[in-house]
């Protein structure tokens, strides 16, 4: 079997059209579609959707088949892998998806990792926890950070890192500036600026009103970009909810905080783990294996709590 074809046939059951996935291989569409054909024929089974002129889908044999070029591709990759590293030390591009709310905790991570494999290159990029499943189960990711314990998890190997709490971000010289707690219920009263509904943060933010008695909150904005949110918070106009591990981010300059105040939330006050996602199998690759090694290394958890006591 051609690993190539199977190169080709994931790319274009990624992609859902030839002349992208044609590109993203860096080859005419007219090789892919021959590649995939010959894949067919020599697996005796229909596996693209062929009843218009434009890509329909996989067929049930190509579903099935798959799962199994991705297995074989990923096994393929592991392998270049560990031969590199058994001549001069891990290479590679690890990709590593991290949800926006655990962003700015990702040097953590990185750092340590990088230092110790300067020869690989970490390309860290912001996705849903669903996108982060569903990367590890395709092979488009190798890693992920997300949340451990709020939504199912599937078929991935995890490692705990840190508690996320929540806090109240607001201006300045607002109604609850100076209060030493605010309960979700009063929160709900403020003008929000929230994570849009598509992130689990957005989802686990509102579970947590509707617990404190508020219902289910109106954001009059909602962003999946982190720093929009913050942006709209120093308006002086919005209020939000933020992780405390933001608050490494915004103390890092003290201009940042000069128009926000953070109070933390209570009634409920809660917490949700995060931590890191792999795919589950055994070996794992070298460079999701590194990544873990390098992550159990180093306690994320004390680090997160040194930051937040500067």
């Amino acid at each position: 079997m051609n690993l190539r074809h199977l190169h080709y046939f994931v790319a274009l059951a990624r992609e859902k059209n030839h002349a992208r996935a044609a590109e993203a291989c860096n080859v005419t569409q007219p090789t892919l579609s021959e590649a995939v054909r010959q894949l067919e024929k020599e697996l005796a089974v229909p596996l693209i959707d062929r009843n218009g002129p434009r890509f329909q889908g996989l067929t049930s044999e190509g579903e099935r088949v798959l799962i199994w070029a991705q297995r074989i591709l990923a096994d393929e990759e592991a392998l270049t892998q560990e031969l590199a590293e058994m001549r001069s030390g891990l290479s590679g591009v690890l990709r590593f998806g991290i949800i926006p709310a655990a962003m700015t905790v990702a040097p953590l991570i990185t750092n340590p990792f990088c230092k110790a494999h300067p020869l690989v290159t970490l390309k860290v990029v912001s996705h849903t926890s669903i996108e982060i499943q569903r990367g590890l189960e395709d092979g488009t990711l190798e890693a992920g950070m997300t949340y451990l314990d709020n939504e199912p998890l599937h078929h991935v190997r995890t490692l705990p890192l840190y508690k996320e709490r929540y806090m109240l971000l607001t201006p300045v010289g607002g109604p609850f500036d100076g209060r030493a707690a605010v309960s979700w219920r009063e929160a709900a009263g403020l003008p929000l600026c929230l994570l849009t509904r598509d992130m689990q943060n957005r989802r686990i933010v509102d579970r947590l009103f509707a617990e404190g008695g508020a219902g289910k909150p109106r954001a009059a904005i909602e962003t999946n970009s982190v720093l929009a949110l913050i942006a709209h918070v120093g308006s002086g106009q919005w209020s939000s909810v933020i992780p405390q591990t933001y608050l490494s981010l915004l103390g890092r300059s003290r201009s940042a905080l000069s128009g926000f105040t953070t109070v933390p939330l209570v009634e409920p006050e809660a917490s949700q783990s995060v931590g890191l996602l792999f795919q589950e199998r055994d070996p794992l690759p070298p460079l999701a294996r590194a990544l873990l090694k390098s992550a159990r290394a180093n306690d994320i958890s004390a680090a997160l709590e040194a930051l937040s006591a500067e």
